[in-house]
Parts: structure tokens; sequence; C-alpha cells
């Protein structure tokens, strides 16, 4: 039979089920258990335990609508020992045994046998040789050192480095030194802050980033676009999980760091910082159901409040007070520092929480202010801060209001912040792929990361696709880990704006797990349900040619809405953009050849 869980991980910091490092697995989709095989894995899980020696820690057991997810606390130094008594500790309590056929290495020869192989004695025994093999007690040693002297330790298979930025210094995992051989006078934290959410986090990364800058502190950020220092790229890819913040924590001349904090990280491995000074979920909307148990609003919210473990010990978690989830959800967090923002700065939140002391920032006659151990200090107005587009991008209005928010909780000035506001985003540079905007023989063009139901729709409010007079063409795709579910309610999103044309991709790069005709076959779907006629919707898999099949169709007085996921491709179509604007293209014209990515690929007009 198949193996009876989806994925065995290793949690290696803070994470949704506990504050501490463990593992965590799902069992397999459609598999039959019942509560007796529940308490049999935590026995299993404890009878490890106490043949590794390993201390007593948590156990949790998460029941939801495909299966259950399985989790307990273990020492960061056997985690890879750790994944497999998780795996034997499920095995056997529903009385199977793991094939006896052995993979091959990467050599090429056969590997040892799963645990979960043998009989339990001879399993237990098994796991008791794994753990002597991978234990590190240097590295124990060095992380109760770190965590008395109030200093983060990060690790990973290769690393450990203990501070931050500049204040911080790495060793090999292979010579690690002893605690009295550290010089801790001269290793320290770095102002930190966390940013989640489902949408606006990459563009609150980079204003908090813009601000540290500003405060005269040269910033590290990770994000989905890739690790930068200074504003400079040093990775490219989504760098939204732990190795990005790890990557951005251990830059050598780092002041702060602003960490890109994606809900898949987070479950996989958990945070790659347990302590930061502030932390904020943007809100919370419709998406990625389906993966780790996560089937409903709530469950997605819990596992982005897991940044609040984080800024438990003093820091500020900033929150949405316009999403009523996050309200609610906030009670669990009533001992901590809460910051919240809104779009009206007479919230009844707000104005109950500055009235008991609290920090708040929100929007009041189209100006932004920003309230502080008792001060109001106003940041501008809204209409002359460029990601706000007029007052139109509600939603980048709201991640203003936020990035103040947790701006404020690294020390930075309200002066500074302000300064800020009125000047980020008035050149490309400042957020790129985040609603660029070209015209192009009068041809409205915008790029944009959307890629949800909301996002979609606050793009195309705030772009004017309701109030158009010209025709609308939108490329609509999604990444493959979604329920079809979410998929329909993205191209519905895009077919309540009547569109004379939707341009369907399968984005190369995102299919996880689907094939490259599903993605796009089930949008067109619902695109023809909602009564869009067939040949308005129109499918090109690849990001580029997306784009190009737009321009390709439009005429002076349209809007081209051009949501592109993949940096490489969003680049290469901003360089045809400009190709174009330079050469005085016209609609109707053939557009330019672009460079192939590699010798085999050519693309043509």
């Amino acid at each position: 039979m198949s193996e009876p869980f989806e994925e065995s991980r290793r949690l290696t910091g803070c994470n949704v089920y506990f504050a501490g490092t463990g593992a965590a697995l799902e069992t397999a989709a459609g598999l039959s258990f019942d509560e007796a095989t529940l308490e049999r894995w935590q026995a299993n899980v404890r009878a490890a335990r106490e043949v590794l020696g390993w201390p007593n820690g948590e156990i949790v057991v998460r029941v939801h609508r495909s299966g259950a997810s399985l989790a307990f606390a273990a020492p960061m130094d056997r985690l890879y020992t750790a994944a497999e008594v998780n795996e034997w500790a499920w095995y056997d309590a529903l009385g199977l045994r793991a094939p006896a056929d052995a993979d091959l290495d990467d050599d090429g020869e056969p590997s040892r046998p799963h645990v979960a192989t043998f009989v339990r004695d001879e399993a237990l025994a098994k796991l008791r040789e794994l753990a002597a093999a991978e234990e590190n007690p240097a590295l124990l040693a060095l992380q109760r050192a770190a965590d008395a002297q109030g200093v983060p330790l990060l690790a990973d298979d290769d690393v450990v480095s203990i501070g931050a930025g500049a204040h911080g210094r790495e060793w090999p995992v292979a010579s690690l030194p002893s605690p009295g051989e550290v010089a801790w006078d001269g290793l320290h934290a770095i102002p930190t802050a966390l940013v989640t959410g489902s949408n606006g986090k990459t563009t609150t990364v980079r204003l908090l980033s813009a601000m540290c800058r500003a405060h005269g502190w040269p910033a590290a950020h990770s994000c989905t676009d890739g690790v930068y220092f200074d504003g400079q790229a040093l990775e490219s890819g989504d760098f939204s999980g732990p190795q990005g913040a790890r990557t951005a924590l251990r830059q050598p001349r780092a002041e702060a760091a602003i960490l890109e904090t994606a809900r898949g990280g987070m479950l996989r491995r958990g945070l790659a910082l347990c302590r930061a000074n502030a932390a904020i979920v943007t809100n919370i909307s419709v998406d990625h159901f389906g993966e780790y148990g996560i089937h409903g609003l709530e469950d997605l919210a819990l596992v982005k409040l897991t940044v609040a473990r984080a800024v438990a010990h003093g820091g500020l978690l900033v929150l949405n007070a316009d999403d009523a989830l996050l309200r609610d959800l906030s009670v669990r967090f009533a001992g901590q520092r809460l910051g919240w923002f809104s779009l009206d700065d007479a919230h009844p939140l707000l104005v109950a929480h500055r009235g008991e002391g609290g920090v708040t920032c929100g929007v009041r006659d189209g100006r932004l202010f920003l309230h502080v151990e008792g001060a109001s200090h106003d940041l501008g107005t809204i209409a002359d801060m460029p990601l706000a587009l007029g007052g139109r991008a509600a939603y980048n209005v709201a991640n203003l209001a936020g990035a103040a928010l947790v701006a404020t909780g690294l020390g930075i000035p309200a002066p500074v912040i302000a300064g800020v506001l009125r000047s980020f985003g008035a050149a490309r540079d400042d957020n790129p792929g985040r609603l660029q905007r070209w015209q192009l023989d009068g041809i409205d063009i915008v790029i944009d990361y959307a890629h949800n139901p909301d996002g979609l729709r606050g793009l195309l409010e705030a772009v004017g696709a309701g109030r158009r007079s010209g025709r609308l063409a939108i490329v609509v795709g999604h990444a493959g880990n979604r329920e079809e579910a979410d998929l329909r309610a993205v191209a519905a999103t895009a077919a309540a704006f009547a569109p004379e044309l939707v341009v369907l991709k399968s984005a190369e790069g995102y299919l996880r797990g689907r094939t490259s005709d599903e993605v796009p076959a089930i949008m067109r779907d619902e695109l023809l349900r909602l009564g869009m006629d067939a040949s308005r919707a129109v499918i090109e898999h690849d990001e580029v040619e997306a784009a190009r099949r737009a321009l390709a169709w439009a005429r002076p007085g349209d809007l081209l809405v051009l949501p592109t996921f993949d940096r490489d491709k969003r680049e290469r179509i901003e360089a045809m953009l400009a190709t174009m604007a330079s050469g005085g293209w016209r609609a109707g014209k053939a557009l330019p050849l672009l460079p192939p990515t590699d010798p085999d690929e050519a693309v043509t007009p």
C-alpha cells in the first residue's frame, strides 16, 4: 500500500502547533482511522521519547476535514530522527509496516530501510541509533546559552549563527564553539519585523524596508521576489519562508530586517526567528485552502497568527481592524501589546484601543493619523501618497497604515514614516510587480501580483475597471495547489467586471501537482458557466504569451490588467513594454521579439 501520510516534515522553529522545534505529518487523504488510532499514535510518541531520553513536550492532534495533523515537540538537534519517529508512530498506530523495498540513495546504492519496516522493539532500537548519530550536544549548549543571553540563534543543516546582521557571527555546524568560547558582548539582535497576511505582504515589506533605510538603518528583507540588502537583490525567487529569513538575518552589514512570512513556510518549517520587535497580519481572505488541513478562513487565520508567538514578549502585534475575523480572534492575544489599523480612524475598536493607551493608525478627513504613546501624528494627505492612487487603491491605503504601525514598533519616528509615505511608489523600482502602470498608444496597462479573489477585486476597482470607457482585458491564473472552488472564485471575480477578453494562463512554476491544462480549463469552464462567450475566454499557458495575447488584441482606450506571478516573466514583460514605449509602438503593429530565456526557446510576434 502507499504511505499512510501525505507529508512528513521537520519543524525547525516556533510553529502553528507549539513554540519550539519538532515534527509533524499530515495523514493520507481518505485514510480511515478512529480516536483509538490517534491515542495509539500519541502513546507511541511517548514511548519513543522515553527510549530516546527526550524531554516530555507538547503533542498535538488536529483533526480536520481531510484527515489529521499530528505534531510533537522534539530536540532541535534531532529533527530528522523526530520525523522518522512520527512516521513510525503513525504506521504502528494503524497496525501497518512500511514497505520493505529499499529506495536508492543519491549514489544509486540501496538506502537503509525505514524504521517502520521493523517490529516494534527493533524499530525503537533503530530510532535510538539514528538519534545518537544525529545528536549535536554543542548545538544544544549554544542554544541554551543564547537564550540566557537573549540573543537569537539560527540553525540549518550547514550553518549556525548567533546574533543577527551586523551584530551576528556564523559557524559551520560541524565545528561549533563551546559557549565559553563565544564573544557574547558583540552579538545582538537587530530590529526585526515579520509580515504575513493574504494580500499586501510584499508591498508592506518593501515599505518597511524603505522606512528603515530612511531612518539610517541598512536593511535586509526577504519576500516572494527574493532576498535584498539595502534595496539590492541578493537572491531571486520566492524567499518568503525560513530560508529567506535566515539569509536576510545573516547579512553582515544589516542593522534591521523585514521578513515576509508566508503560510507555507510556517506550516512546513515554522518561523525562522521566535523573537521579533513587531509582526503584522495584513488581512485574511480566501486562499490556499486544501493543504495541511486548512479548509476555512479561521484555519488560515490561525496559521498566519503564528507570528504572534514571536512578539509574545513585549513586541507589537499589528492587526487589521477592518477584518472581522482578526477582530474576533484577537481575544486570544489580549495579554499582548496590540496595534490596530483601519481605513476609518473613528472605527470603534481604534477609539477604544486608544482610550486604553494602545497604538492605532487610521484615515480621517483624507489624512492618515498615527496615534502612539498618547500623541497623535498627522502622516499626511492620502492623495499625496503615490501608493494610494489618490485614495482609489484602498488596499494600499491599508498597507500604508499597517506599515506605519509596524515601523513604530521598530522604533522609527513619525516624521521618517511620513516622509516615506509621501514618496514611496512614485518610482517603478520602489514596488516592482505591484500596481505598475504603463500607457502605450492610449492603452492603459497594469501589471500586478493579484492572485486571489480579494486581491484581484481590489486591483480592478483601484484601476477603474468598473467605470472604464473602453474595453477591458484581464489575464487570469492561479497556483495549482488551490481547491477547485478557489480557482472558480478568481474566475468569477474577473467575470464580475464584464471583460471583453480574459486570457487564462497556467503559470509554469506554480503548477504544484496539477497539469498545465487543469487550472486554465477549470477557470475557463467557470467563465463559460457564468455566460461569457467562448471566443472571449482564451488560454495561453505561458505568462509572457498571455500578456502578448492581450497586447495584440488591444486598441486605444482599452485597459489591460496583467497579474503576473513569476518574477522573471514579469521582468520580460516589462522589458517588452519599455521597448514598445521607446520605439513608438502603435496598436495593431507587431509586438517586438523577446530574447529567449534559453537557446531552444524563441518568442515570435
